[in-house]
């Protein structure tokens, strides 16, 4: 039977069922990283039996409220004892570790569909024999390849970089990073409460994250861009990512159950029911009044980097084997996109066998491809960018430097720690003489849908809307060019962060001087004359404004940077939006008198053109993803 249409008001009803149905039969929706309309994470029922297991959930969770235990903020040294054990096995057969998450696909892919190495496989060929389980602790995780159960390690960057102080207490566990498999893309995110709009607003603020989990350094990303200081907000850890028992405490559970509880980094399933569907919450059935998304990995798509790590006892003895194991993941990414985009039969399979070994469902198939589609695929090009380019803003060892320098903050690491980077060459493993590594071969964005958008939103007022970030720079009288000599360090916080918020438009708004305009009213010109000089202003905003992306989009071509151009919105806005003290309007709108700048200093910042960083993620029609 197909499944019933659910308006917004079943939909909500349906997630407190949901929210309800899973706290009290864990299934696999505790075991995702992703929400998919269904089968809502293992309980599907139909309109009817939803509406009666709400009712039942809120009727049961009084009982379930608790006071919140966290954990205290302690270095992984100070949690993992295990002591590194030189490698004593052979590089014949591999336990290879894998977490739920999409970007595992593709390891099962090369594995030929199966936990253990099937026949023909990509893994096969290369003559691997690899046998693959999935540990989403990645404590425990550590201590296997500490101990030597396995010469692997598979997690986030940030979580590599929390376990290096353990793994180079040994030279033969130092970690060498091998393999980056994708970028979150739409599967984490921060759920803030009202009153919270801007990142910025987050100082002074508690967040709540899972210890030693992925969010870390996706918090650590958004308070640099933002100009604050990990130890502007206060963290609270709790130990786990979703819950996934009786005794689980998440935090989307904390801030449902916490007061004090400014902001939750949670996955996209906890994020929907907290926010009453991704809208703002309500207060009931499992949600958080006035709680929203802040900001989700579909916007920040290049903070959460899922790599692959090898012991470097295991890589000096068995150069070729990691080489080998490299390429048959290589091999598989593009073998994954081919499937997905030509071969129905195979791509089934493919999601079907993956279901199972990381949702324990292999049933879950629209779960399992919902995931995929939240995780970007670095492939060769990404991987080239992320391990070689020495110019690309989001390059693996200038996050690294960020994340330890954040962490050493907050004293979750000691200080720098060293973590190697592939010794091989990528493009040589392509096997193809030339590897395309642009970093927006495809525009992200419906250019047209995108000034739709923005003429909505001007003639609403409304542009300030998901903003950000924004700053500014400013130009002299008569100024009409912007060179890069001049703006560098403005050009280069632009580039940093439209490359971290891939999602996210950048618009370029310039605004006109308006004193000689308001000195014309002031003197009486005729209406006629003054609309001339506003569209005047108007149109020197807009041109000024063109110049300035023209010559970021150039400058970052200089630094190895391609920037998408359906990323930039260009608006003008003349003399209508000075940014002095006084700022006031008429009774029809026009710019009031008492707008004039009244020091030089207030005239000089008039003359601007802001830089804006927007969300549009519930902008689905002008936001279109890469893959």
């Amino acid at each position: 039977m197909a499944p019933e249409v659910l308006n917004t008001n079943d939909r909500a009803v349906m997630m407190a069922a949901v929210a309800w149905c899973n706290q009290i039969f864990p299934t696999q929706l505790q075991k995702m990283k992703t929400f998919n309309s269904t089968p809502y994470g293992g309980c599907a029922p139909a309109r009817a039996t939803a509406m009666l297991l709400a009712a039942l959930f809120m009727w049961l969770a009084p009982v379930k409220i608790q006071a919140v235990d966290y954990e205290p903020l302690r270095k992984v040294s100070d949690v993992v004892r295990v002591q590194p054990r030189a490698w004593q096995g052979n590089g014949n057969r591999l336990k290879v570790p894998m977490i739920a998450w999409g970007g595992d696909i593709q390891t099962i892919l090369a594995n030929g569909n199966s936990k253990s190495t099937a026949s023909g496989s990509l893994f096969d060929k290369a003559g691997l024999q690899v046998e693959l389980f999935r540990e989403d602790r990645f404590l425990k995780q550590l201590e296997m390849y500490l101990t030597g159960e396995t010469p692997f390690l598979r997690g986030t960057l940030g979580m590599m970089n929390l376990a290096a102080e353990v793994t180079n207490r040994n030279p033969d566990t130092t970690m060498v990073l091998i393999y980056q498999l994708t970028w979150s893309a739409g599967s984490d995110a921060i759920v803030v409460r009202d009153g919270i709009r801007t990142p910025a607003d987050l100082k002074g603020k508690t967040v709540v994250l899972q210890s030693f989990g992925p969010h870390v350094d996706y918090l650590a990303t958004i308070l640099k861009s933002a100009g604050l200081d990990p130890r502007d907000i206060t963290w609270k850890w709790v130990p786990d990512l979703f819950e996934v028992a009786a005794d689980s405490v998440s935090p989307a559970m904390a801030m449902l159950e916490d007061s004090s509880v400014d902001a939750a980094m949670v996955i996209m399933p906890d994020a929907q029911i907290l926010t009453s569907g991704g809208r703002v919450g309500t207060g009931a059935e499992g949600s958080v009044r006035g709680a929203h998304i802040l900001l989700s990995t579909k916007t920040a798509d290049r903070v959460i980097a899922d790599v692959y790590a090898v012991r470097m006892d295991f890589l000096q003895r068995y150069p070729a084997v990691v080489e080998k194991f490299v390429k048959a993941l290589v091999d598989a990414e593009a073998e994954m996109r081919r499937l997905a985009r030509s071969d129905a039969g195979g791509w089934r399979q493919l999601l079907s066998a993956s279901a199972g070994l990381l949702l324990d469902d292999s049933n879950a198939t629209g779960d399992m491809e919902q995931m995929f589609r939240e995780a970007d695929f670095a492939g060769i090009p990404g991987n080239i960018l992320f391990f070689n380019d020495q110019n690309h803003p989001r390059r693996a060892w200038k996050i690294m430097a960020e994340i330890q320098e954040s962490m050493a903050s907050i004293g979750l690491m000691s200080g720098k720690v060293n973590i190697g980077l592939p010794p091989f060459d990528f493009q040589k493993l392509a096997g193809a003489a030339s590897v395309p590594v642009a970093a927006a071969e495809t525009p992200r964005f419906d250019t047209n849908a995108v000034s739709r958008l923005i003429s909505r939103r001007q003639s609403q007022d409304t542009l300030g809307e998901g903003e950000l970030f924004s700053f500014e720079i400013y130009f002299k009288p008569n100024q009409q060019t912007f060179p890069a000599d001049l703006y560098k360090g403005e050009f280069d916080r632009a580039i940093e962060l439209i490359s971290t918020y891939g999602g996210a438009l950048l618009t370029v708004e310039g605004h006109s001087d308006p004193i000689g305009y308001l000195k014309k009213k002031k003197d009486g010109e005729p209406g006629l004359v003054l609309e001339r000089y506003k569209q005047s202003a108007l149109n020197l905003s807009i041109s000024r404004a063109n110049a300035v992306r023209e010559s970021l989009i150039e400058y970052a071509g200089t630094q190895g940077m391609d920037m998408d151009p359906s990323q930039f919105a260009v608006i003008g806005h003349g003399v209508m939006k000075p940014n002095t003290p006084n700022v006031t309007y008429d009774p029809d709108g026009d710019l009031g008198l008492q707008s004039a700048p009244r020091t030089k200093e207030e005239w000089d910042a008039t003359r601007r053109v802001v830089f804006r960083i927007i969300q549009v993620e519930a902008e689905e029609e002008a936001f279109t993803p890469l893959f």
